[in-house]
């Protein structure tokens, strides 16, 4: 048996259970949200990194869906209101693939039934927009993580990529974390400057997650993780979720992409803009300099380095497939987990080390949180806290 037979073989026992996956933009963005013109029950190459029939090739069993909205939103709660709702309609239309999640022994009943476990996740603390009723809303609705902030501060609390103000987590923002513990919804700090994760430790007694994070030590890029926060993880019980970006994992990438954004400015150009302007000078660049590409060991090299660190309990795996418009060779797409695997038994990795990587690390830390909001239910009311109350 080879290695990529053997990753497929143990994905069939223990599948991936990814931590973000940004399908409902893209299918608000390329379609309206409307699933006949996106149909994702057949290959959608070229259109989608994710799709039914590629989801099972890869071996995912339980997927987070991202239900992102920019921060720019006129009306965020609205946008993710309807992100939510993109959600239910892919439930609703792929009932015997998709089974809606809400608890880690739903995960399970999903894995049991051979269905693709489905959770959601709210990227970005704007969604709630300084409401914590809003955060119960959110809860209500079936979202079991929020990461604290986007690629923007909030007002309680600071990006890895905005100028800090907080300096990490504001008083109300600690009030969000407590609220969260209290609901059961994970702290997902992926996207958060290393003041607000620790703080957001500090703050919190239940297990946290980066659901798209990887190792700051081997590449050094604000949206990943330092080694200091990588060694709490244990104490605190939580999950770090590799993510396969290539200007966060390679380095030449990174370096390339600070480049390319500031030979958009020497234009007059914002470096995210897409108008055909933009573009045309963009491929020029391309052109002059090709653009670094990260591969299957990229990925394994910061894992390797997060085991070593946090440990085996504390790893996973978020891909932010159809949130980046570049992916590593090898992982492609969401079909390409099983090359990860191949390489990662080729280092040594145990069948035991894989399983927690894929499958059981995840379930835990959800049944954790569960753990901890039964126990806060019983003692604490919802907190009425207001940003002004406590921050003035």
């Amino acid at each position: 048996m080879t290695n990529l037979d053997e990753a497929r073989a143990l994905l069939r026992e223990f599948p991936v259970v990814d931590g973000h996956n940004d399908l409902p933009w893209a299918l608000r963005e390329k379609a309206g949200y409307d699933l006949d013109r996106l149909d994702i029950a057949g290959h959608q190459h070229g259109h989608l990194h994710t799709d039914i029939p590629r989801l099972r090739e890869g071996g995912v069993g339980a997927q987070y869906w991202s239900v992102y909205v920019p921060a720019e939103q006129p009306d965020p709660v609205a946008a993710t209101l309807e992100q939510i709702d993109c959600v239910r309609q892919l439930l609703d239309r792929y009932q015997a693939d998709l089974a809606p999640a809400l608890t880690a022994a739903d995960m399970e009943a999903a894995r049991g039934e051979g269905r693709i476990a489905s959770l959601m996740g709210a990227e970005g603390g704007h969604s709630i927009a300084n409401s914590l009723g809003t955060l119960r809303g959110l809860y209500a609705l079936g979202v079991r993580y929020m990461t604290l902030t986007h690629n923007s501060n909030v007002d309680w609390a600071d990006s890895a990529t905005d100028t800090p103000r907080a300096n990490g987590l504001t008083a109300f923002g600690r009030e969000v974390v407590r609220e969260m513990n209290r609901l059961g919804m994970l702290v997902d700090l992926s996207h958060v400057a290393p003041s607000t994760m620790r703080d957001a430790l500090d703050a919190s007694t239940a297990p946290v997650v980066f659901s798209h994070s990887s190792a700051r030590a081997v590449c050094d890029h604000p949206r990943n993780i330092p080694d200091d926060v990588l060694e709490r993880l244990p104490a605190n019980g939580g999950v770090a979720m590799v993510t396969f970006v290539p200007k966060f994992v390679l380095q030449a990438a990174v370096d390339w992409t600070a480049e390319a954004d500031e030979n958009m400015r020497a234009h007059g150009l914002h470096h995210l803009d897409t108008t055909a302007e933009a573009m045309k000078v963009h491929r020029a660049f391309e052109e002059r300099t090709p653009r670094p590409i990260a591969t299957v060991p990229v990925i394994a090299d910061h894992l390797d380095h997060m085991r070593e660190v946090a440990g085996i309990d504390h790893l996973g795996i978020g891909g932010d497939y159809d949130g980046t418009a570049f992916t590593p060779d090898g992982l492609n797409d969401v079909s390409g987990y099983p090359n990860l695997l191949a390489e990662l038994l080729d280092r040594g990795w145990s069948r035991a080390d894989l399983a927690k990587l894929t499958w059981q690390n995840s379930v835990r830390v959800l049944g954790a949180a569960e753990d901890v909001a039964r126990d806060l239910q019983s003692k604490q009311a919802p907190s009425n806290a207001t940003i002004e109350s406590l921050d003035g």
